[in-house]
């Protein structure tokens, strides 16, 4: 637990470096630090130590990424955890991502971390590697992923589809004319359309 949050909290010092001196982009969200005491005389003898976080408590990202949370979504400490989420993912291409972040304004606390199957840099995470597919799937960037340059999520794929997509005209004798696809417009070799 000390662990993944103290590890945490070093992306989050990176982020605040490069985040907070951007005109507009303000407070930065900060993960408290745990500390784990040694009470041999005890019964249970370790024991986790952190700052008391007073105020309404809010879950601004959950661990599997399929709840929808209005304040994540629409409070300022909500987009600046989902960018910071967005910030870490792209820094470690993808390999890693701060998860369950939650706490009191802009303190969090109690969070976790995804890792791919091989972990990142020595280190494994102790969320499932779900948690990182699904954030890719359902990620919204936001102006502060903007601020900090942070590239779109959605892949290739979705942005051509999006880019391609028109509505068809119906025409006179639609059944007898031929319809072609420019070369330009047609889907990649191996592609297997969902209509087929």
């Amino acid at each position: 637990e000390c662990y993944v949050q103290n590890t945490a909290r070093e992306y989050a010092k990176i982020y605040a470096a490069e985040a907070e001196p951007l005109e507009g982009f303000g407070e930065v969200p900060e993960i408290i630090p745990i500390f784990l005491v040694h009470r041999p005389a005890n019964n249970i003898p370790y024991a986790t130590v952190e700052e008391e976080l007073v105020g309404e408590f809010v879950k601004y990202s959950v661990r599997d990424g399929k709840e929808v949370n209005f304040l994540r979504r629409d409070s300022e400490a909500g987009q600046k955890c989902c960018t910071f989420q967005h910030w870490v993912y792209e820094k470690t291409n993808g390999s890693l991502l701060v998860t369950d972040l939650q706490g009191v304004g802009m303190k969090l606390t109690d969070v976790g971390i995804a890792t791919l199957a091989k972990g990142y840099k020595g280190f494994k995470g102790n969320c499932s590697i779900s948690f990182i597919e699904q954030f890719r799937a359902l990620h919204q960037c936001n102006k502060y992923c903007e601020m900090l340059g942070l590239k779109s999520l959605r892949t290739a794929h979705q942005k051509q589809r999006k880019a391609t997509a028109v509505k068809i005209k119906t025409l006179p004798n639609s059944s007898t004319v031929k319809k072609t696809v420019p070369k330009k417009a047609r889907e990649p070799r191996g592609f297997i359309s969902a209509e087929h």
